[in-house]
């Protein structure tokens, strides 16, 4: 059975688990609404995808 010669320090274990933090999500802003949505998809509010209407949404007065 393989076990480790040497115990991992405090300082190489925290080194190799520098790259385990969360990142936040990228979002952009919609150009024809302004929502703020996940790049490269349909708006889930108007519809639109590269300024063209993709899926028809009625207009709720607010």
């Amino acid at each position: 059975m393989a076990v480790p010669f040497r115990k991992v320090s405090k300082t190489r274990k925290r080194m190799r688990r520098a790259h385990n933090a969360l990142e936040a999500k990228e979002v952009c802003k919609c150009p024809n609404c302004g929502e703020m949505i996940k790049p490269h998809r349909v708006c889930p509010k108007c519809g639109y995808y590269k300024k063209e209407e993709v899926i028809k949404k009625e207009k709720n007065a607010e």
